[in-house]
C-alpha cells in the first residue's frame, strides 16, 4: 500500500501539496479573469455565479461532515501501522460513505428548490445546474475521502490541477458563446471529470476483506457529531456571507461585493492544503509530541504567515487585482481591506478548529461550530446592506477568533502539548 504522507515526511508533503494546489488555484483564477469580463455585458451575472457556487457548497454540507470523520479514522489506523484493522475499517467506511452519499444526494434533491428560492437563485436552469454540481461533488468526495485518509496528497493535488485546467478549457469558450451564469457554473461540474483518474490507482487501496469493521462505535458517533459542528463552522465562516449578500443586495451591489469577496476568500484557499495535511497527520494517535509536533506547528506557522502576507499583498494590489476581473470600482476596492482582515481571522479559526478536531478536543470543536452559526445569524440579521455587512464581518470574526484562541491555549496547557514525555 503506497502513501504520499508518512509522519517523517509531513512538512515535505505539505509543501509539495500546497505548491501543486497553489498552481491549481492560479488556473482557477485564470478562469475568473476570463469569465468575469465575458459576463460583464449582463448586469449581475458574475455575482450570480459566485453566489451559486457558494450555494453548491452549502448543499454539500452533509458529506463534508462524514468525510472529516472518516478521514480522521482512516488516518488514525493508517499511521498506527495497524494494517489488519485498517483493511476492515476501510471496508466499513466505504459502506458508510456510500450510504451517506446516497442520503446527501436525496437531501440535495429535496432542498435545492426551497433553498434556491430563499436565497434568491432566480432561474430554474441555474438551480438544476447547481444540483448537478452538488451531486457530482458528493460522489467525487466519496472517493477522495478515502485517498485523503491514506495520505495521497500529491495524487489529489495533481487531480486538482487537471480539474482547474479543464474548467478553463470548458468555461472559456462556453461563456464567450453564451455569456450567462449557467455556463460558468456548469464548468464547475465538468471539472470533476479528472477525478476518474482515481480508478487507475484502485489497486493501491488496501485489499478488500470479508472482515468488515463497522465504524459505528460510540467514539465514532461522538466524533461524527463534533465533525458536524466543525463543518457548519467552516461553511458559515467562509461562505455564509455570500448567500446573505445574494438575498439582500441588488445586482450591482452583488457584483462589487462578490468580486471583492472572491479575492479575499483566496487567502485561506491558497494556504488551505497545509491544513489538509495537518489534519490527516494529527489524527494519528502517536503524533502529538516530539518531532511530529514540531512539524505540525511549523505547518501552522507557514499557514498563518501565508495568510497575513497574502492579506497585505492583496490590500496593496487591490486595484490591480480588481482590474484583472474587470471589476475595479470604488465600491469593490473599499471592501477589500475589511474582507481581507475577515478572511485572516476566518483562516486562523479554521486552523485551530481542525487541530482541535483531529486532537479530539470536543468542546473546542463544538464551540467553533456554535460561533460559526452565531456569526452567520448575526450577518443575516444585521448585514442587510453592503456597508453594514462589510463593517460587521471583521468585528464578528475577530471576536470569534479571540474566543477560540484563548480556549485553545488553555487546552494546550491542560493536555501538556509540547511538554516532553517522561521516559
Amino acid at each position: 500500500m503506497k502513501s504520499d504522507s508518512r509522519p517523517e515526511n509531513l512538512l515535505q508533503s505539505g509543501i509539495v501539496f500546497t505548491v501543486i494546489s497553489f498552481l491549481a488555484l492560479l488556473v482557477h483564477w485564470i478562469f475568473q479573469f476570463i469569465v468575469s469580463p465575458q459576463l460583464g455585458g449582463t448586469e449581475g451575472e458574475y455575482g450570480l455565479v459566485l453566489a451559486t457556487i457558494a450555494f453548491i457548497g452549502f448543499l454539500g454540507l452533509p458529506l463534508t461532515i462524514a468525510i472529516q470523520a472518516v478521514t480522521h479514522y482512516i488516518a488514525r489506523f493508517h499511521f498506527s501501522g495497524d494494517d489488519a484493522r485498517l483493511h476492515g475499517l476501510l471496508a466499513g467506511c466505504r459502506k458508510f460513505l456510500f450510504h451517506t452519499t446516497l442520503a446527501g444526494s436525496a437531501i440535495a434533491i429535496l432542498l435545492v428548490k426551497p433553498l434556491g428560492d430563499f436565497f434568491n437563485i432566480p432561474r430554474t436552469n441555474l438551480t438544476i445546474i447547481a444540483l448537478v454540481c452538488v451531486l457530482g461533488n458528493l460522489w467525487t468526495s466519496y472517493a477522495t475521502a478515502l485517498c485523503q485518509g491514506l495520505g495521497w496528497f500529491k495524487r489529489l493535488a495533481l487531480i486538482g490541477l487537471l480539474s482547474a485546467v479543464l474548467r478553463v478549457l470548458f468555461g472559456w469558450p462556453a461563456t464567450k458563446i453564451w455569456p450567462v451564469a449557467e455556463w460558468a457554473v456548469l464548468a464547475s461540474a465538468v471539472m470533476l471529470l479528472p477525478n476518474l483518474i482515481l480508478l487507475y490507482w484502485r489497486n493501491d487501496l488496501p485489499r478488500r476483506t470479508d472482515a468488515i469493521i463497522s465504524p459505528w462505535t460510540s467514539e465514532f458517533v461522538q466524533f461524527l457529531v463534533v465533525s458536524a459542528a466543525c463543518a457548519v463552522g467552516v461553511i458559515f465562516f467562509a461562505q455564509g456571507d455570500l448567500l446573505i449578500a445574494k438575498k439582500y443586495f441588488s445586482s450591482v451591489q452583488m457584483d462589487a461585493y462578490g468580486s471583492a469577496g472572491l479575492l479575499a476568500r483566496a487567502l485561506p484557499t491558497a494556504v488551505g492544503p497545509l491544513l489538509t495535511v495537518l489534519f490527516t497527520h494529527r489524527s494519528g494517535r502517536d503524533h502529538h509530541h516530539g518531532d511530529a509536533l514540531q512539524e505540525q506547528l511549523k505547518l501552522i506557522g507557514l499557514y498563518a504567515g501565508g495568510l497575513i502576507l497574502g492579506a497585505i499583498c492583496l490590500y496593496m494590489l487591490r486595484g490591480f487585482c480588481l482590474q484583472l476581473l474587470h471589476r475595479n470600482t470604488p465600491a469593490a476596492a473599499a471592501m477589500i481591506g475589511p474582507l481581507s482582515l475577515t478572511m485572516v481571522f476566518v483562516g486562523l479559526l479554521q486552523a485551530l478548529a481542525l487541530w482541535s478536531l483531529a486532537s479530539r478536543w470536543i468542546k473546542i470543536s463544538l464551540l467553533y461550530g456554535a460561533l460559526g452559526f452565531a456569526y452567520w445569524l448575526a450577518l443575516l440579521l444585521f448585514g442587510k446592506s453592503p456597508a453594514d455587512l462589510v463593517g460587521l464581518m471583521p468585528v464578528a470574526a475577530g471576536i470569534s477568533f479571540a474566543t477560540v484562541f484563548l480556549v485553545w491555549l488553555v487546552a494546550m496547557r491542560l493536555h501538556k502539548i509540547g511538554v516532553p514525555e517522561q521516559s
